[in-house]
């Protein structure tokens, strides 16, 4: 499966197929895949963290989640981050955990940015659920959108060869020897320019949102690895 992956035109479609599944793996960490009874106690730990969210209807209101979903992902977030806020060296914490054969490092750096909408450089319950609520629930374009913000590592609105570069290698060096064959020291790069050849349709150096979010919808694969999404929650 991996293989293919690697060997297809449409193989760039792993960067959003690593991001279904980094995110599944950090709710399985969260406990947040299979739902549970409701706890008004929830709610009244909410004052007995050092950072306290925005009240249950403010977020049910901003996000997709209804009052016991978000009371869930409240308790999962709470348990692994007491303090009600994650920084950055805990997202690699993480995901190292869960990708021990290779480096998650610089991928967990991106993710955490990606994440980390405010550049406060922690990600704290409300960013979470934001991002959660684009990502499980919101429109193909939405989560395009947001797939963009990942690869555009600088946010001047535009992503470089050289910035989905750097994803595409931090995304090979997580995925470490899970990759069959092993792979060449120049292969992210090859196929980076035959993506990003693909995706740049003015030929000008840059992908552009409108670029990135035409040719994603038009990749099969991409649109695939989309409904992953779904109903994960």
């Amino acid at each position: 499966m991996l293989n293919t992956l690697w060997e297809t035109e449409g193989l760039q479609a792993v960067g959003i197929v690593v991001l279904v599944c980094a995110l599944l793996k950090l709710l399985h960490l969260l406990g947040l895949i299979n739902f549970s009874e409701d706890s008004v106690e929830d709610e009244l730990e909410l004052s007995a963290v050092r950072h306290r969210p925005e009240g249950l209807e403010q977020l049910e209101a901003l996000t997709r989640f209804n009052r016991k979903e978000l009371q869930i992902l409240y308790r999962g977030f709470k348990n692994e981050c007491p303090s009600g806020m994650v920084n950055e060296d805990t997202f690699k914490v993480i995901y190292s955990q869960f990708f021990p054969q290779g480096d998650a490092s610089m991928y967990a750096h991106f993710l955490f940015n990606a994440f980390d909408t405010d550049k406060d450089g922690s990600v704290s319950f409300e960013d979470f659920v934001m991002g959660l609520s684009i990502l499980l629930r919101g429109s193909v374009q939405e989560k395009l959108n947001w797939a963009f913000n990942l690869y555009d590592i600088n946010k001047d609105g535009y992503i470089t060869k050289e910035e989905m570069l750097d994803i595409m290698k931090a995304i090979y060096d997580m995925m470490g020897k899970c990759t069959y064959p092993l792979l060449k020291d120049d292969t992210p790069r090859q196929h980076v320019e035959i993506f990003f050849q693909k995706m740049d349709k003015n030929k000008d150096g840059v992908v552009t949102i409108d670029e990135f979010i035409d040719c994603c919808q038009n990749d099969e694969n991409i649109m695939r690895s989309m409904q992953l999404f779904e109903n994960v929650i």
